[in-house]
């Protein structure tokens, strides 16, 4: 049986430093703590489940969450799926503590971030796309923070795995869908949350790409509004005030409900063919009354769950992440199989 003093002897360190390293606890050196955990995969360690449990309960993990859900119903199933997932794991101590923000103001987060920094082991955050939240994440997980990034990610960070969609294929699929359903010829506006937000700026990306293949196929506008209804409905009907033309609308992000509002204002014959993306309660309602004719779906119960089981795995159990990102399939749902 491998034992942390094992392999603390081979990685000429103490079995303190091991078990910290291991553990998540504690200021380890990056690159030891890499040499010990690539040590203990080579020999197979596995901690004790029953040692790990009561380690667990007498040090009380806690795991911070930061999402900009409020506003944003995509969320409501992300979260609930790690409250299922902290259910699983009460009996181990660990706690799951929710900082929720509307929009994305870099400021807010960072703040946030600060805030919560010196209380957590591990964090899951969905990030906002700025140098300043990607150097304060650095910094979290070199002061030995478990770092998961979810629904969105951000480049130029050392956090430890994504668990998400594929977004540039979200948008790539987003416009071979309109193109099966609307065919070769489109006035297109686009809408979504903020192209700050890196997953929203890839998906507009992967649509533009697939765009390259249908000639006729343009871009009359690219509206964004923060996940705000009230603020996607006014936008929405001033682009049709702008470009009447418009006979297609890819909503990218969330506020469709505030985007089919205006949509609904429209003469029957003249609404544009609507995609969307999610489940949410009101996008299907509009499925159901034939305003959007199809959405792509990405998961989001399994997100918030798998996410919470890597931090949990991690904190506890004191394994690494299998795989750096782990990206859930972008499922085309029509009515018929919603």
């Amino acid at each position: 049986m491998v034992t942390i003093k094992r392999i603390a002897e081979l990685c000429g360190v103490s079995r303190g430093t091991v078990d910290r390293a291991l553990n998540g606890r504690g200021r380890v050196n990056p690159d030891t703590a890499a040499a010990i955990h690539e040590m203990a995969e080579k020999l197979g360690y596995e901690p004790n489940p029953a040692g790990k449990a009561l380690a667990a309960r007498k040090h009380k993990p806690i795991v911070g969450v930061v999402i900009y859900s409020e506003g944003n119903p995509f969320f409501d199933e992300v979260l609930r799926g790690m409250e299922d997932a902290a259910k699983e794991y009460k009996i181990y101590g660990f706690q799951v503590v929710h900082h929720r923000m509307k929009g994305y103001s870099v400021e807010k987060q960072l703040t946030l971030l600060e805030e919560i920094q010196g209380g957590i082991n591990a964090l899951i955050i969905s990030p906002i796309n700025d140098p300043l939240i990607a150097k304060k994440l650095n910094e979290m997980v070199d002061a030995g923070i478990f770092v998961v990034t979810v629904n969105n990610d951000l480049e130029g960070t050392k956090r430890h795995s994504y668990v998400g969609s594929d977004y540039f294929n979200g948008g790539v699929t987003a416009c071979a869908l309109l193109q099966v359903l609307i065919g070769d010829i489109a006035q297109i506006g686009i809408v979504l949350g903020d192209r700050h937000v890196f997953g929203h700026a890839l998906r507009l990306k992967g649509f533009q790409y697939r765009m390259q293949g249908v000639s006729k196929f343009q871009i009359v506008d690219i509206i964004e509004h923060e996940d705000d209804d009230f603020l996607a409905y006014d936008l929405t009907r001033q682009l049709f005030r702008n470009h009447p033309e418009v006979n297609a609308i890819a909503s990218l992000a969330a506020g469709v409900y505030g985007i089919c509002r205006a949509v609904m204002q429209l003469p029957a014959e003249k609404r544009p063919v609507v995609i969307a993306f999610d489940s949410v309660p009101t996008t299907v309602e509009m499925m159901e009354q034939g305003i959007i004719k199809a959405i792509i779906y990405q998961h989001p119960y399994r997100q918030g769950h798998l996410a919470l089981d890597l931090a949990f795995n991690y904190l506890v159990k004191g394994h690494f992440p299998d795989c750096r990102a782990y990206i859930l399939k972008n499922e085309i749902k029509l009515i018929e199989n919603l």
